[in-house]
């Protein structure tokens, strides 16, 4: 297979460290050029195709209570809250192109998979119960600077939000039925960034206030690799908006009624399994945020990864957070321990591959591992990785992570000299780059930076 070929010098500056905890940016070179060639038209998604959660009833009221009654700092909810009666949606400021297609696209969704009672604003209504705030990313990280995009309840203007942001107007702990929720996030980036911040936001606006490590399939997760509603996070919001719940009920009423309810509305997870797998310690949350943060020292990052290698394997997991820290350790040890950067990300990818709810982070691996084997001139290896995960990539509609994929293909077919199979690879990956990256600039670099990986001079080893 790939193992011992498939540590050229320079693959550093395509697996980079990345740069922030909570987005798994797809990793890229330097390279001086820009691709010059023309570019098509911006793809888009189209009917989504949503897969079920594969967990049992029991499982999903577990992990519904600790998602509904729990802050992301671990502060706890005294009560649930959420919108009753009908949901409306506005947006405010200068929304890029893509949105509106994105959000109408979301909230039909919402609709048919979800069940509730949500519709888009229209002129002459009364105040929007949800408020899509556009801003710029400087504006928006100026006040906030970790977040790519945040909510917040009791506003609906971010002149209201500078107002109220240190006070208890927008506590979410003192809510006892949510009537007015703000969703901010900045226009100036790409239109996939845009579309990921409208399904978490909204969602969290809707629903649960909290991201659990432990979800192998849902938004509702730091690691961030999903950034669209899944069919986990549709079910966790249809149970959030069952009549048998109200807002200002204490954790022990939902719980007794989470059983029928899931009964009702999930039925082919009527079978035995209890919860699993629950507590996550703080110090591999910790040492993950360490490791993944901009503000820690290449050094200090890399200790952190290890760190949460060895927490995994001292609480015996062989799950998605198991397979978190490696792929971590695998981008941060590139560069100084590239054995040992390969070694991790072939055990994170047989970990993720082997659980049919964690294609998506398995196809992430593949990414890195596609671009050691082209860099090594192992074309056939190269397309076999990306093949394998293609589907599950389309799946999630991440373009991005999509358009890395296609044109380490294209470079691959150009290795083998197949330039006719390249050109029409390269041109359907361009397509979604545009979505996935935005600017023309940024597509151009993207290109150049991808065909840097391909060995000069060389044909591809079989």
């Amino acid at each position: 297979m790939l193992l011992n070929r498939l540590l050229p010098a320079g693959l550093a500056l395509f697996l980079a460290a990345c740069s922030s905890a909570t987005i798994p940016d797809v990793d890229v070179p330097q390279r001086r050029e820009s691709y010059t060639g023309s570019l098509p038209p911006m793809r888009t998604f189209s009917t989504p195709r949503v897969a079920p959660t594969w967990r049992s009833n029991a499982q999903l009221a577990a992990d519904f209570l600790e998602l509904s009654f729990q802050m992301e700092s671990g502060r706890r909810l005294p009560q649930f809250s959420r919108f009753e009666g009908p949901i409306t949606v506005a947006v405010k400021g200068n929304a890029p192109a893509s949105l509106p297609g994105d959000l109408s696209r979301l909230v039909q969704r919402l609709r048919n998979e979800a069940g509730i009672n949500i519709s888009l604003s229209k002129p002459g209504n009364p105040a929007p119960s949800i408020t899509v705030q556009v801003v710029s990313k400087r504006e928006l990280q100026r006040l906030v600077p970790q977040a790519a995009c945040f909510v917040v309840p009791n506003v609906s203007s971010w002149g209201e939000f500078r107002k109220a942001r240190r006070s208890r107007t927008v506590d979410w702990a003192a809510l006892s039925e949510r009537k007015q929720i703000a969703v901010f996030m900045p226009g100036d980036v790409s239109p996939q960034e845009v579309r990921d911040c409208l399904h978490e936001e909204i969602a969290q606006a809707l629903g649960p206030l909290n991201d659990l490590y432990r979800l192998p399939d849902s938004v509702f997760n730091d690691d961030n690799f999903h950034t669209v509603l899944t069919g986990f996070d549709m079910l966790m919001l249809r149970v959030y908006y069952d009549p048998a719940l109200r807002s200002g009920m204490e954790r022990s009423q939902v719980a007794s009624r989470l059983p029928g309810i899931l009964s009702r509305v999930n039925p082919a997870g009527n079978r035995g399994g209890g919860a699993q797998g629950g507590y996550t310690p703080r110090e591999w949350i910790d040492s993950i945020e360490t490791a993944l943060g901009p503000r820690a020292r290449p050094a200090t990052r890399l200790a952190a990864a290890k760190k949460a290698v060895n927490i995994s394997k001292a609480q015996g997991w062989r799950d998605n957070r198991a397979a978190f820290s490696l792929y971590a350790l695998g981008r941060l040890s590139l560069s100084a321990e590239p054995e040992l950067s390969l070694a991790s990300f072939l055990q994170a990818s047989q970990l993720y591959r082997r659980n049919p709810e964690t294609q998506i982070q398995a196809a992430h691996v593949a990414m890195q591992l596609a671009a050691f084997s082209l860099s090594a001139g192992q074309a056939d290896g190269t397309i076999g990785l990306i093949d394998e995960v293609l589907p599950a990539v389309r799946r999630a509609e991440n373009a991005a992570l999509l358009s890395t994929l296609l044109l380490l293909k294209a470079e691959a077919y150009e290795l083998m000299g197949r330039t006719d199979t390249a050109a029409k690879v390269r041109t359907e990956a361009l397509g979604w780059a545009r979505y996935g990256f935005g600017s023309d600039a940024v597509v151009r670099a993207r290109v150049s930076e991808i065909s840097a990986l391909k060995p000069r001079g060389r044909t591809a080893v079989n």
